[in-house]
């Protein structure tokens, strides 16, 4: 009975500390049940190449965001529940070692470790963690999130073949993920688990697609020229940080070679800690 005080009373502080890292800006964390299990430091990848992102696993959400100073201060503070995330471990290669596929409903994003055995703690904790939600009931199973194919896997349009260039831009649909130029990806089009009002870009293809199964209410062609600006529809600070981002990947050409991973994961990394998972119980 002590030790489990004890360890309510740290776990009640170390849920604080998170708490603390994000500022005012951040959502409160302490929930009656929640339990901190572990947190470190990942390589997320985006468009933008590479990031170290720290991510904190609890009993029932995985929350991560930017670092702003190591150990003390984060921001962009993102909150997924576990019930909503979907994993698939990665075969390395050559350039890419210790990674593996987060799918969520919004997103779908690759991570990468700084050696197997983290990555296999990470997976299996929060495989571990998603049983014992299940084991108490669980959401229906949602859609989930394509993941944007890579813009060096294709140099030319995955639409109508056309290269790229400087003036002849990449763009990704939401829908399918393909690598596409404006021209193939001039329409709108809402998908429900993404966001619920926000017109995405989606190809023409897809766009056809979602006409046949959507109200046209719900369909907006938008010229090129115009941009996707006017249409972003962010109803809180969580919708601003991924809208956010979104657009400001959209900006970015940049190639990034994924041999390149380690060197930042090894340049300045914390190993990932492990709290007691002994002393989780479901939460009711």
């Amino acid at each position: 009975m002590e030790e489990q005080l004890m360890f309510a009373q740290n776990n009640r502080e170390r849920i604080q500390a998170v708490e603390n890292s994000f500022g005012p800006s951040g959502k409160a964390l302490s929930q009656p049940g929640r339990v901190l299990i572990g947190e470190g430091r990942l390589m997320k990848l985006s468009r933008r190449g590479p990031q170290p992102k720290a991510f904190f696993l609890f009993n029932d959400v995985l929350v991560y965001g930017s670092i702003i100073l190591n150990g003390r201060w984060n921001k962009k503070q993102q909150v997924i529940p576990l019930e909503y995330i979907q994993l698939e471990d990665l075969e390395d290669s050559t350039k890419m070692r210790n990674q593996w596929l987060l799918r969520t409903p919004r997103k779908s994003f690759y991570m990468a470790a700084v050696s197997y055995e983290e990555k296999r703690a990470w997976i299996e904790h929060i495989e571990e963690c998603q049983s014992r939600l299940h084991s108490t009931g669980s959401r229906p199973r949602p859609d989930f999130a394509v993941t944007w194919i890579p813009d060096q896997a294709s140099t030319v349009c995955m639409r109508c073949s056309n290269s790229f260039s400087v003036a002849h831009r990449r763009h990704h649909c939401r829908k399918c993920g393909f690598v596409v130029c404006g021209a193939c990806s001039k329409k709108r089009a809402v998908i429900e688990h993404i966001h619920p009002t926000k017109f995405l870009r989606v190809c023409n293809m897809c766009h056809s697609s979602l006409s046949t199964t959507k109200n046209r209410a719900e369909i907006k062609e938008e010229s090129r020229g115009r941009g996707s600006s006017t249409n972003k529809i962010c109803s809180d600070e969580d919708e601003v940080d991924w809208c956010s981002e979104e657009e400001e990947a959209e900006e970015q050409l940049e190639e990034h070679d994924p041999s390149r991973w380690m060197d930042s994961l090894m340049d300045s990394w914390s190993t990932y800690v492990y709290l007691k998972p002994e002393h989780v119980r479901p939460l009711t």
